[in-house]
Protein backbone atom coordinates (compact mmCIF):
# COMPACT_ATOMS: atom_id res chain seq x y z
CA UNK A 1 0.00 0.00 0.00
CA UNK A 2 1.60 3.02 -1.07
CA UNK A 3 0.99 6.88 0.35
CA UNK A 4 -1.73 7.76 -1.25
CA UNK A 5 -3.73 5.24 -0.82
CA UNK A 6 -3.12 5.48 3.31
CA UNK A 7 -4.02 8.96 3.01
CA UNK A 8 -7.28 7.74 1.35
CA UNK A 9 -8.00 5.31 3.85
CA UNK A 10 -7.29 7.91 6.80
CA UNK A 11 -9.36 11.04 5.49
CA UNK A 12 -12.17 8.33 4.84
CA UNK A 13 -12.27 7.05 8.47
CA UNK A 14 -12.41 9.97 10.18
CA UNK A 15 -14.46 11.29 7.54
CA UNK A 16 -17.01 8.32 8.17
CA UNK A 17 -16.51 8.94 11.84
CA UNK A 18 -17.53 12.61 11.91
CA UNK A 19 -20.71 11.67 9.70
CA UNK A 20 -21.21 9.20 12.25
CA UNK A 21 -21.30 11.68 15.17
CA UNK A 22 -22.82 14.41 13.17
CA UNK A 23 -25.96 12.84 13.91
CA UNK A 24 -25.58 11.45 17.21
CA UNK A 25 -24.15 13.79 19.02
CA UNK A 26 -26.47 14.88 21.73
CA UNK A 27 -25.11 18.85 21.42
CA UNK A 28 -25.51 20.87 18.79
CA UNK A 29 -22.45 23.20 19.18
CA UNK A 30 -20.29 19.58 18.88
CA UNK A 31 -22.26 18.65 15.81
CA UNK A 32 -21.59 21.92 13.67
CA UNK A 33 -18.15 20.74 14.82
CA UNK A 34 -18.32 17.43 13.64
CA UNK A 35 -19.75 19.14 10.32
CA UNK A 36 -17.11 20.91 9.83
CA UNK A 37 -14.26 18.36 10.69
CA UNK A 38 -16.09 15.94 7.81
CA UNK A 39 -15.96 18.46 5.54
CA UNK A 40 -12.40 19.12 5.61
CA UNK A 41 -11.86 15.66 5.49
CA UNK A 42 -13.88 15.56 2.30
CA UNK A 43 -12.13 18.37 0.77
CA UNK A 44 -8.49 16.60 1.48
CA UNK A 45 -10.25 13.46 -0.70
CA UNK A 46 -10.86 15.86 -3.53
CA UNK A 47 -7.15 16.58 -3.23
CA UNK A 48 -6.19 13.23 -3.82
CA UNK A 49 -8.59 12.72 -6.64
CA UNK A 50 -6.59 15.96 -8.10
CA UNK A 51 -9.33 18.15 -8.17
CA UNK A 52 -8.20 20.94 -6.74
CA UNK A 53 -11.06 23.59 -7.48
CA UNK A 54 -13.62 21.35 -5.81
CA UNK A 55 -11.43 20.98 -2.81
CA UNK A 56 -10.86 24.87 -2.36
CA UNK A 57 -14.35 25.60 -3.16
CA UNK A 58 -15.59 23.22 -0.73
CA UNK A 59 -13.08 24.55 1.85
CA UNK A 60 -13.95 28.11 1.18
CA UNK A 61 -17.70 28.33 0.84
CA UNK A 62 -18.40 25.71 3.04
CA UNK A 63 -16.18 25.89 6.41
CA UNK A 64 -15.11 29.69 5.80
CA UNK A 65 -18.79 30.69 5.42
CA UNK A 66 -21.80 28.37 5.61
CA UNK A 67 -20.75 26.21 8.57
CA UNK A 68 -19.12 29.11 10.48
CA UNK A 69 -22.64 31.31 10.30
CA UNK A 70 -24.52 27.76 11.15
CA UNK A 71 -21.93 27.50 14.37
CA UNK A 72 -22.78 31.21 15.36
CA UNK A 73 -26.26 30.68 14.82
CA UNK A 74 -26.42 27.56 16.54
CA UNK A 75 -24.50 29.08 19.56
CA UNK A 76 -26.96 32.30 20.19
CA UNK A 77 -29.99 30.23 19.73
CA UNK A 78 -31.18 28.92 23.26
CA UNK A 79 -31.83 25.75 21.90
CA UNK A 80 -33.90 23.40 25.00
CA UNK A 81 -32.41 19.22 24.08
CA UNK A 82 -35.33 17.94 26.28
CA UNK A 83 -37.76 19.13 23.88
CA UNK A 84 -36.09 18.34 20.94
CA UNK A 85 -36.06 14.60 21.90
CA UNK A 86 -39.57 14.46 23.10
CA UNK A 87 -41.13 13.19 18.96
CA UNK A 88 -38.01 11.02 18.05
CA UNK A 89 -39.56 8.01 18.33
CA UNK A 90 -42.72 9.30 16.66
CA UNK A 91 -40.64 10.66 13.60
CA UNK A 92 -38.25 7.72 13.62
CA UNK A 93 -40.10 5.32 11.34
CA UNK A 94 -40.24 8.12 8.42
CA UNK A 95 -36.99 8.72 8.82
CA UNK A 96 -35.72 5.21 8.73
CA UNK A 97 -38.25 4.74 5.56
CA UNK A 98 -36.29 7.56 3.85
CA UNK A 99 -32.59 6.58 4.96
CA UNK A 100 -33.34 3.44 3.81
CA UNK A 101 -34.17 5.01 -0.08
CA UNK A 102 -31.11 7.29 0.34
CA UNK A 103 -29.12 4.04 0.92
CA UNK A 104 -30.55 2.12 -1.71
CA UNK A 105 -30.14 5.14 -4.27
CA UNK A 106 -26.28 5.54 -3.75
CA UNK A 107 -25.65 1.64 -3.48
CA UNK A 108 -27.33 1.62 -7.50
CA UNK A 109 -25.07 4.63 -8.35
CA UNK A 110 -22.01 2.84 -6.65
CA UNK A 111 -22.93 -0.61 -8.34
CA UNK A 112 -23.46 0.76 -11.81
CA UNK A 113 -20.33 2.52 -11.84
CA UNK A 114 -18.95 5.96 -12.89
CA UNK A 115 -19.77 6.05 -16.96
CA UNK A 116 -17.41 7.84 -19.14
CA UNK A 117 -19.17 10.65 -21.21
CA UNK A 118 -19.49 10.06 -24.80
CA UNK A 119 -16.63 12.22 -25.91
CA UNK A 120 -14.34 10.70 -23.93
CA UNK A 121 -15.41 7.35 -24.78
CA UNK A 122 -14.43 8.54 -28.61
CA UNK A 123 -11.52 9.55 -27.81
CA UNK A 124 -10.13 6.43 -26.13
CA UNK A 125 -11.76 4.19 -28.87
CA UNK A 126 -10.01 6.10 -31.69
CA UNK A 127 -6.36 5.96 -29.28
CA UNK A 128 -6.53 9.96 -28.33
CA UNK A 129 -6.01 11.33 -25.27
CA UNK A 130 -8.59 13.55 -23.68
CA UNK A 131 -7.52 17.12 -24.16
CA UNK A 132 -6.11 18.56 -21.10
CA UNK A 133 -7.77 21.50 -19.64
CA UNK A 134 -7.91 23.05 -16.22
CA UNK A 135 -10.50 21.42 -13.28
CA UNK A 136 -12.29 25.03 -13.30
CA UNK A 137 -13.25 25.58 -17.10
CA UNK A 138 -14.01 21.75 -17.45
CA UNK A 139 -16.34 21.86 -14.38
CA UNK A 140 -17.69 25.39 -15.78
CA UNK A 141 -18.09 23.85 -19.25
CA UNK A 142 -20.24 20.72 -17.90
CA UNK A 143 -22.14 22.87 -15.84
CA UNK A 144 -23.50 25.42 -18.48
CA UNK A 145 -23.52 22.93 -21.78
CA UNK A 146 -24.81 18.92 -19.74
CA UNK A 147 -26.32 20.34 -16.77
CA UNK A 148 -27.74 23.54 -17.92
CA UNK A 149 -31.16 22.53 -16.39
CA UNK A 150 -30.24 21.64 -12.96
CA UNK A 151 -28.35 24.32 -12.61
CA UNK A 152 -31.35 26.68 -13.66
CA UNK A 153 -33.99 25.14 -11.12
CA UNK A 154 -31.29 25.16 -8.33
CA UNK A 155 -30.75 28.95 -8.91
CA UNK A 156 -34.58 29.43 -8.58
CA UNK A 157 -34.84 26.81 -5.45
CA UNK A 158 -31.98 29.45 -3.88
CA UNK A 159 -34.01 32.54 -4.82
CA UNK A 160 -36.94 31.72 -3.30
CA UNK A 161 -35.43 30.16 0.12
CA UNK A 162 -33.83 33.77 -0.49
CA UNK A 163 -37.35 35.41 -0.83
CA UNK A 164 -39.09 33.18 2.10
CA UNK A 165 -36.03 34.02 4.65
CA UNK A 166 -36.31 38.16 4.09
CA UNK A 167 -39.87 37.93 4.40
CA UNK A 168 -40.19 35.73 7.44
CA UNK A 169 -37.66 37.85 9.29
CA UNK A 170 -39.26 41.68 8.30
CA UNK A 171 -42.83 39.83 9.44
CA UNK A 172 -44.44 41.59 12.41
CA UNK A 173 -44.51 39.56 15.32
CA UNK A 174 -46.04 40.18 18.57
CA UNK A 175 -42.50 39.43 20.70
CA UNK A 176 -40.05 41.33 18.43
CA UNK A 177 -38.92 44.79 19.51
CA UNK A 178 -39.13 47.22 15.92
CA UNK A 179 -38.59 50.77 15.62
CA UNK A 180 -41.00 53.07 13.11
CA UNK A 181 -38.20 55.40 11.75
CA UNK A 182 -41.70 57.85 10.94
CA UNK A 183 -42.69 57.90 14.57
CA UNK A 184 -38.88 58.71 15.63
CA UNK A 185 -38.83 61.91 13.32
CA UNK A 186 -42.18 63.22 14.22
CA UNK A 187 -41.33 62.87 18.03
CA UNK A 188 -41.13 66.44 19.45
CA UNK A 189 -39.71 67.75 22.73
CA UNK A 190 -42.52 68.96 24.74
CA UNK A 191 -43.95 65.04 24.41
CA UNK A 192 -41.11 63.41 26.58
CA UNK A 193 -39.62 66.49 28.44
CA UNK A 194 -41.84 68.09 31.21
CA UNK A 195 -40.44 71.95 32.73
CA UNK A 196 -41.46 72.73 35.92
CA UNK A 197 -41.79 75.68 37.99
CA UNK A 198 -40.22 75.85 41.53
CA UNK A 199 -40.08 78.48 44.44
CA UNK A 200 -36.85 80.55 44.23
CA UNK A 201 -34.08 79.40 46.93
CA UNK A 202 -33.96 81.28 49.91
CA UNK A 203 -29.90 81.30 51.63
CA UNK A 204 -30.66 78.28 54.70
CA UNK A 205 -33.74 77.03 53.16
CA UNK A 206 -34.64 73.86 51.39
CA UNK A 207 -36.33 74.17 48.24
CA UNK A 208 -39.75 72.84 48.17
CA UNK A 209 -40.51 70.31 45.08
CA UNK A 210 -43.47 71.23 43.86
CA UNK A 211 -46.67 69.18 44.12
CA UNK A 212 -46.86 67.77 40.74
CA UNK A 213 -49.86 65.00 41.91
CA UNK A 214 -51.92 67.85 43.20
CA UNK A 215 -51.55 70.11 39.83
CA UNK A 216 -52.95 66.98 38.14
CA UNK A 217 -55.79 66.59 40.34
CA UNK A 218 -56.68 70.41 39.94
CA UNK A 219 -56.49 70.33 36.38
CA UNK A 220 -58.83 67.40 36.45
CA UNK A 221 -61.16 68.75 38.98
CA UNK A 222 -61.71 72.01 36.49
Amino acid sequence: MDVKTGFFYLFSLVLLFAALRVVTARNPVHAVLYLMLAFSQASALWLLLQAEFLAITLVLVYLGAVMVLFLFVVMMLDINLDTMREGFWKHFPLAATLGALVALEMAAVLMSGFRMSQPVQAALAVGQAPVQVSNSKALGILLYTEYLMPIQVAAAILLVAMIAAIALTLRERKDSKAINPSEQVRVRASDRMVVLKMDVTQPGQAPQPPDVAGDAVAKEAK
